[in-house]
């Protein structure tokens, strides 16, 4: 039946919607007067919401602001806001309920019951919880594992309330760096002066004049711009397609043929996972040998070309070969023909490299990122318009023309007190050694000894590798666990104690369109009641601050509200905030300047006056640094160095099991929405495999699969293509965890198989994409995948708790640390406007130089006027790692 305007506006819009399917309007659908349409936003896009009765029955994409509204906001927003696994009610495991304070059993966590509780008894064991720990064992007992921020698009996220109210009571652990960038966020900053890995990229407009070869080195801007960190607005879509009608080249070096390739029809070269260095290390070699290298832009914009030689030509102390593309046809899979082909390609034309942030997640990561750098240094192209190295085309937006607005930031995190950190993926090792010293970016730290870990807003259980390793640690050595999130995630149902918090449409918030471009601020109105019991974020912290006398503290007197609409008045726009909340939507104005804006053009320009933020400042193809550093595994050259398992050390028959980020997903994010029909196979994530490997293993499209490894087995389902190569396979991460009787996934969640080995002491970094596995069809299946089904609860009876008695102010008044009442200007605005995108950053951990570099893309983010962003780096320049203390 097709529904006619009139026929809609006269009926019920939920009646519609259920007869019809509907989950999304047209941008200019009118509605009857019993419908309210609300201005929202969030990682899938901006939108009006269609709210009948209460109730979310469909959005309208923005016209004329999102280029491409994805499915993952038109369907899967409501089938997910509305999911049987929304966490209804506070929740307790039975087992941790029964005995707090002794013998909790961990080792039932995501096996047994949970039992509903109020939220008194819930936020009073909580913070029992949290007080007990750190009166036992110090407030580095406390381990944050809330970070990236990803949980919603707007201001007030989770981790940063959490790091907050933490910060005052004494402070907790974190984690530093992350798993996205985690290893290039250390090494570039000293090869190139940035990070890099979050940095803007050229103007398109430069890059449809000047461009003629763009290579995307397992880079997939399609795919992975269809969500961001703020709101997806999708612009560089159709921007892309100009660049092609220009005649651009696409060339595509990947194991497998991406949408990006499929949009812009790349010519796609194979390549053997985790060998680009090989690769970049021959045609380094071929242009050197051959005479195409630049020899004036090595002499002025570089240093070290006489110590990376060496190696290029096999005359390294390290008695490796030279670098030819013969030697880098066994390695990588790519005939020396071809490579040689490329590489007088990419010499000759004015070429763009688009580095994938997916190379470094991998072991002995540092060296591809750095190796695509001194490749490019060589043929003389970084920092000239249209060419060059960029490692974040794929990320927020890459290409669009910069406002460098002021933006709105919320609330600060705070300074934490506590210093004892732990690399993003390296929780695992960090509950099995405490204490244990490891390196990171040349210096020495200690694990803390963790008793306690407080997740907000993040799904820990799906971010980190070796699920197994995960939970033996954690029933090892973590005596309770608090999750705080909208649904019954891995992290909820391996929690002692849920929190359950609203959605992103369930609260008011602010984010801004385009994470590179700032070019809008969306108003995140609030859409519906929260869902069940739960409460907003702000709210639960705030509860939680109260209990433990540090209310005031926390909300400086300001309701949520309150912070919004200062953030949004300290951005200068002329619109009114009441007009902006009204309206969804204020546009700032891109200057005319930045549409000629080169990534390192200024460098290239004037190298003296505009030096890069590196110790020599220019790119070190050889870094002094990492070689004072005298890390083991990680060279001051890049080399390529053996993976610890890959196709070629891997037993017949096994194949690598490359990871990549979801099409319908951010990570684990809609895993249990509608969405995942469009490509699950018999409710399972999809796992692309070769024509050749299904061939051989008898496996056809639509079969369940088993891969499998000493690490841990999941179930997945099989779909045959010819756009993957033989030996290779693709399963997305992001999948909530259902383990069967064996202990396999039955929900085809890839950590159950992905090593946790470090990238390098550099950075300790993850190697998720370094795995290798067994592969077979599954015939023995147990059940279903039942991992988007909620778990058993049962009735609370017997809790009697007397939260007097706790005497929780009291306690917390003993362990409460430092404020941010006690810092400099320099340093209240630091951790004020400067570390809201993962934990804070402390300003030792980079150099002077390489803060001024950071903070270049920082800055504008944190919306800093010149005053403010001049106290700021004094401070920074002050406490940096090369800072001289008086």
């Amino acid at each position: 039946m097709t529904m006619t305007r009139r026929g809609l506006l006269k009926a019920s819009v939920a009646t519609a919607v259920a007869a019809n399917g509907l989950t999304w309007f047209k941008p200019d659908e009118v509605f009857a007067a019993d419908t309210q349409v609300i201005p929202s936003a969030d990682h899938w896009g901006p939108f009006k919401a269609v709210v009948k009765n209460g109730v979310l029955v469909g959005v309208q994409p923005l016209k004329d602001v999102d280029a491409m509204p994805t499915k993952m906001l038109t369907e899967g927003t409501i089938s997910r806001v509305y999911h049987k696994t929304r966490v209804k009610y506070p929740m307790v495991r039975k087992s941790y309920l029964a005995n707090p304070t002794g013998d909790t059993k961990p080792h039932l966590r995501g096996k047994e019951a949970f039992v509903r509780v109020s939220w008194e008894q819930a936020l009073a064991l909580t913070a029992d919880a949290i007080l007990r720990t750190a009166e036992a064992h110090g407030n580095e007992a406390l381990f944050s594992s809330s970070y990236g921020g990803w949980s919603h698009a707007g201001l007030l996220r989770p981790h940063v309330l959490q790091g907050r109210l933490f910060g005052l009571i004494g402070g907790h652990s974190v984690t530093t760096g992350d798993y996205s960038g985690g290893a290039s966020q250390v090494s570039l900053p000293h090869i190139i002066g940035d990070m890099e890995v979050y940095s803007p990229q050229t103007s398109w407009e430069v890059m449809a004049e000047h461009t003629e070869v763009m290579v995307w080195v397992g880079c997939d801007p399609f795919k992975n711009n269809r969500i961001e960190y703020t709101v997806a607005d999708h612009q560089m879509m159709p921007r892309w397609k100009k660049i092609k009608e220009r005649g651009v080249k696409f060339i595509s070096i990947n194991p497998q043929y991406t949408p990006t390739d499929e949009a812009l029809g790349s010519e796609w070269v194979k390549i053997v996972p985790n060998t680009d260095v090989a690769l970049f290390s021959a045609m380094a070699y071929h242009v050197y040998t051959t005479g195409k290298h630049d020899k004036a832009y090595l002499a002025k914009y570089t240093v070290g070309f006489e110590k990376y030689l060496p190696y290029l030509l096999g005359k390294d102390s390290d008695g490796s070969p030279a670098k030819t593309p013969q030697w880098a046809a066994k390695i990588t899979g790519i005939p020396a023909a071809k490579i040689i082909e490329l590489a007088e390609l990419f010499a000759a034309k004015r070429t763009q490299f688009a580095g994938a942030w997916s190379l470094q997640r991998a072991h002995h990561g540092e060296m591809t990122h750095w190796a695509i750098i001194n490749f490019a240094a060589m043929l003389g192209k970084i920092g000239k318009p249209g060419q060059g190295v960029g490692f974040s085309w794929h990320y927020g937006g890459g290409g669009m023309i910069q406002s460098n607005a002021v933006m709105p930031v919320g609330l600060a995190q705070g300074r934490n007190p506590v210093k004892a950190r732990c690399p993003a993926s390296r929780i695992s090792e960090m509950l099995m050694n405490p204490g244990k010293e490891y390196t990171r970016d040349g210096a020495v730290h200690k694990y803390p000894l963790v008793k306690l870990i407080y997740n907000s807003g993040n799904n820990f259980m799906s971010h980190q590798q070796d699920t197994n390793e995960l939970l033996r640690a954690m029933n090892k050595q973590v005596e309770t666990v608090i999750c705080q999130d909208p649904w019954w995630c891995a992290s909820s149902r391996f929690a002692d104690i849920v929190l359950p918090a609203t959605s992103a449409l369930e609260r008011d918030d602010i984010s801004t369109g385009g994470t590179y471009s700032n070019d809008k601020i969306y108003a995140m109105c609030q859409v519906i009641k929260p869902y069940g019991e739960s409460l907003d974020d702000f709210e639960i912290f705030r509860r939680l601050a109260e209990l433990m006398g540090v209310e005031y503290g926390f909300t400086e007197g300001k309701t949520a509200m309150d912070v919004l609409k200062a953030s949004y008045q300290a951005t200068g726009q002329k619109t009114p905030f009441e007009k902006f909340w009204k309206e969804g939507v204020t546009h700032i104005e891109v200057p005319e300047k930045m549409r000629q804006w080169v990534r390192h053009g200024d460098f290239y320009t004037d190298p003296v006056k505009h030096p890069l933020h590196t110790k020599s400042g220019k790119i070190e193809l050889y870094c002094s640094e990492i070689a004072r550093f005298n890390v083991p595994d990680c060279p001051p050259v890049p080399k390529y160095l053996e993976p610890v398992e890959f196709l070629g050390n891997a037993k017949p028959g096994q194949v690598h099991v490359v990871s990549p980020h979801p099409y319908n997903r951010v990570h684990s994010q809609m895993a249990q929405a509608d969405v995942r029909f469009e490509q699950n196979v018999k409710g399972r994530q999809h796992v692309f495999i070769s024509v050749e490997d299904a061939a051989a293993k008898g496996i056809k499209s639509g079969d369940l699969v088993e891969l499998s490894n000493k690490r841990g087995a999941l179930i997945a389902g099989a779909v045959v293509t010819n756009k993957i190569m033989k030996g290779v396979v693709s399963l997305e991460e992001g999948n909530w965890i259902q383990l069967d009787s064996k202990g396999r996934c039955n929900s085809g969640a890839i950590n159950m198989i992905t090593t946790s080995v470090a990238s390098s002491g550099l950075s300790q970094a993850t190697s998720a994409n370094t795995c290798i596995a067994d592969l077979k069809r599954c015939d023995d299946a147990e059940s279903p995948n039942r991992a988007y089904e909620p778990p058993v609860v049962e009735q609370n009876a017997t809790l009697k708790l007397d939260v007097a008695a706790l005497k929780l102010t009291e306690r917390a008044a003993r362990i409460k640390g430092a404020t941010m009442s006690q810092m400099v200007p320099g340093e209240k605005l630091f951790y004020e406007r400067c570390t809201l995108c993962h934990v804070p950053r402390e300003p030792g951990d980079f150099t002077k130089s390489q803060w001024h570099g950071i903070t270049q893309s920082m800055f504008p983010r944190a919306g800093l006027n010149e005053t403010e962003r001049n106290l700021v780096l004094r401070f920074l320049e002050l406490n940096a790692k090369d800072a001289v203390l008086p």
